[in-house]
């Protein structure tokens, strides 16, 4: 399962928090299927070569957000429950927060608001109409 988690350390963005998104991506496109036992903490942390109490962390904060759950002795499990909507609701906060990466970054490097409005209107007419896919000019 670790080749499917991509982290990097010099993002700025602790590993912990890398790995809860990306647990939270994969069950929102259901690649980790509902009643999925995930791989023990010991188990990943060895995979992914990080320290055991960070894939802690992750599985602890996704259980406090309703993803997963675990049993003592069973180990951790996409939660059956309501896990689509928490799914749906996660691919919009992973969405938005791609979308503020990508505004603050254009700002940074002068994009007016006009040009950044058009790009984006141009991006969403490639990925989402294909019948009116453009050249990129």
């Amino acid at each position: 399962m670790a080749a499917i988690f991509s982290l990097d350390p010099h993002t700025g963005v602790p590993i912990y928090l890398q790995l809860i998104e990306q647990i939270k991506k994969l069950i929102a496109l259901g690649v980790l299927k509902a009643g999925e036992r995930l791989p023990t903490v010991k188990r990943l942390a060895a995979e992914l070569s990080i320290n055991p109490n960070t894939v802690a962390r992750a599985y602890r904060e996704l259980e406090r957000a309703g993803f997963i759950e675990t049993s003592v002795g069973r180990g951790s499990f996409v939660r059956s429950q309501g896990v689509g909507a928490k799914a749906a609701r996660a691919i919009c906060d992973l969405s938005a927060s791609a979308l503020d990466a990508a505004v603050r970054e254009a700002r940074s490097l002068g994009l007016g608001r006009e040009r950044l409005v058009e790009l984006f209107d141009r991006a969403i007419e490639r990925w989402y109409d294909p019948a009116k896919r453009r050249r990129p000019r």
